[in-house]
């Protein structure tokens, strides 16, 4: 080798990660090493800070918000979710429809309301269409390097994360979305989701893991309950995975105590996911805090939109005490009957 081309290798830096990137675990990973994440394969990480130019980073587990130290070499940068298994659980989302279909579903027109539809001309693509009381704009999401944008200034890694952006900010677009359109003979997800989690009060087991991001919905449109990585039998023993602290009812965080009623306290997050259209829960509470507010009484708000009936069946699930708690026979009940007065998720 030429001492030009050491010269050129010497100076040949990998490119760092940015802060705010997010990446995914490529093994587990345990640790003892003190400020040290320890991970399972799969888990989404992002970046907070740089430590070092040896590819150690500052990180936090996106599912725990756990913080910690970890080494590039166990990790892969994320891409972008093209078609997020998520989508069917949005009401804003309507499918292959075209843009005329889009304007006669967006009558009569007002300011802020919106939908998201899969691009026929484009296929792969996303548009978001907008309404305001005179006109109906049509924004193309496209999927740019790894990542969703509309103006290739703002970039998100799924849709869900776009239309909370600009439900906060119109950004460029006509107006700020304020109401989703909801799609037209939709199934209640949040219903059939019950349905699923009866049947496993039924067998006494215990999924221990339930949230909007294991949910399935198959090509006939029902919602299935997905990932039973932590599912054990009522009477089993609580082993040492990492719990989703956000979904988590309190006597199992405190005590390891999980039972069909701690997933009826994680069904009522899943509600709040749901009828707020995607949006993470607490969002205005720090991680450090949940936990000691939750036991101090502290609950979610209700969602905009979302009828003070269904609110009250997330709260009937936030009881702390867990023989309160409604089961999932009842809450299946309580949904029907509200889908019959009402258009719902």
């Amino acid at each position: 080798m030429s001492s030009d081309q050491k010269f050129m290798l010497s100076n040949v830096v990998e490119k760092g990660w940015e802060p705010g990137t997010q990446c995914i675990a490529k093994c587990d990973h345990k640790t003892t090493k003190k400020d040290e994440l320890s991970f399972h394969k799969g888990d989404i990480l992002t970046i907070i800070k740089v430590v070092n130019n040896k590819g150690w980073y500052r990180a936090k587990i996106n599912k725990t918000d756990e913080e910690g130290l970890i080494s590039r070499n166990n990790l892969r940068e994320r891409e972008a979710i093209r078609v997020d298994p998520n989508l069917s659980l949005m009401p804003w989302f309507h499918g292959k429809i075209s843009g005329e279909d889009a304007v006669r579903v967006l009558q009569p027109t007002e300011d802020g309301l919106f939908l998201v539809r899969e691009s026929i001309r484009h296929p792969g693509d996303y548009v978001l269409c907008v309404s305001t009381k005179e006109e109906v704009s049509h924004y193309r999401v496209i999927y740019k390097d790894n990542k969703l944008t509309i103006d290739e200034e703002n970039y998100f890694f799924n849709l869900i994360e776009l239309i909370e952006h600009y439900m906060k900010d119109a950004c460029g677009l006509i107006t700020r979305l304020t109401k989703p359109k909801l799609k037209e003979g939709t199934k209640s997800a949040a219903e059939e989701l019950s349905k699923r989690m009866e049947y496993l009060e039924s067998k006494k087991l215990v999924h221990r893991d339930l949230a909007a991001r294991n949910i399935l919905i198959s090509d006939e449109n029902v919602a299935k309950v997905s990932d039973f990585g932590l599912a054990k039998g009522v009477s089993s023993a609580q082993d040492q995975a990492k719990l989703p602290v956000k979904w988590t009812a309190p006597e199992a965080l405190k005590q390891h105590k999980f039972s069909t009623k701690s997933d009826v306290w994680s069904y009522g997050i899943l509600l709040w996911e749901l009828f707020s259209y995607g949006r993470a829960p607490y969002p205005k509470l720090p991680l450090m805090d949940l936990v000691d507010k939750v036991e101090k009484g502290y609950r979610m708000e209700c969602p905009d939109k979302c009828p003070t009936s269904v609110y009250n069946l997330m709260k009937s699930c936030w009881e702390y005490d867990p023989g309160k708690r409604p089961t999932f026979k009842k809450l299946r009940d309580k949904l029907e009957k509200e889908g019959r007065k009402s258009d719902y998720v």
